[in-house]
């Protein structure tokens, strides 16, 4: 074991910047899908909303567009919606991953998932349940997408969120309502409820990569991956995982100990 991998209790990939680091991602995802339509079987991605992946959306329309890469076999499951929202609001997960990625690709729509913020309140429960069947019906999730948000959070998993957590209605931490303001006119306008899936419901997937990007990430990137497991930082839970990596550029690393520390 070298030093590095001491500290580091999750592998780390770090890239010169986010185009770079979104391409090699990208190219994972398509090789999945392709070898999954070589064995006529579904390919089952966990995604993610917010700036962070953005640039992976777009890499993967590109190979789309100019590589031939089909996602007719695809099936996604989103992490989360606000709550309560409309899907056609301009600030909703299905807007989002409509503009920015299943307008431009040849995905069935039927076959992608992102929770509904228009459920009624007594019926969340019942709903969370019938998400994660439907995930499980599926065949569970081949590769999961996540950013991190600056406590920790991995979708709307905010801290205090545990271990065994499932899909359910949750209440957003004002420093993540703060990181989303600028979605919205005002802090005030953004929602204080989401639906989010659990960390028990990630932990699952068969293959997790969490992006992170810039320097403002850098302390709560190392804490994820150096520090203890703790629900104080949601992340950290990721390094129960056996197949989980993170995909970082060079500012979302400086706090790690190879760097800060050599």
């Amino acid at each position: 074991m070298s030093l590095v991998d001491s500290f580091e209790k999750i592998p780390v990939q770090i890239f010169a910047d986010d185009k770079i680091a979104s391409a090699h991602v990208a190219r994972e995802i398509a090789d999945l899908i392709r070898q999954k339509q070589k064995e006529g079987k579904p390919c089952v991605l966990g995604l993610a909303t917010g700036s962070t992946p953005k640039t992976l959306y777009k890499e993967l329309v590109a190979l789309h567009r100019h590589q031939g890469l089909s996602f007719k076999n695809g099936i996604t499951f989103n992490l989360d919606e606000y709550y309560p929202i409309e899907p056609n609001a301009l600030q909703s997960y299905h807007r989002f991953m409509n503009t920015h990625l299943f307008d431009h690709i040849d995905i069935d729509k039927s076959n992608t998932h992102v929770p509904d913020g228009t459920i009624d309140k007594n019926d969340v429960r019942a709903y969370a349940a019938t998400y994660e069947k439907k995930i499980e019906l599926a065949g569970g999730i081949d590769y999961q997408v996540l950013g991190i948000g600056l406590n920790g959070h991995i979708g709307f998993n905010e801290p205090g969120s545990g271990r065994h957590s499932g899909t359910r209605l949750v209440a957003l931490d004002n420093t993540t309502r703060l990181a989303n303001a600028y979605e919205f006119t005002s802090i005030a306008q953004v929602p204080r409820l989401a639906i989010t899936v659990g960390i028990n419901t990630i932990l699952k997937a068969r293959k997790i990569v969490l992006l992170g990007w810039g320097i403002h990430k850098a302390p709560v990137i190392r804490k994820s991956v150096e520090g203890t497991v703790t629900d104080h930082v949601p992340a950290s839970f990721l390094q129960e995982h056996p197949n989980c990596s993170f995909v970082l550029d060079e500012g979302a690393a400086q706090e790690l100990t190879r760097f800060k520390t050599p």
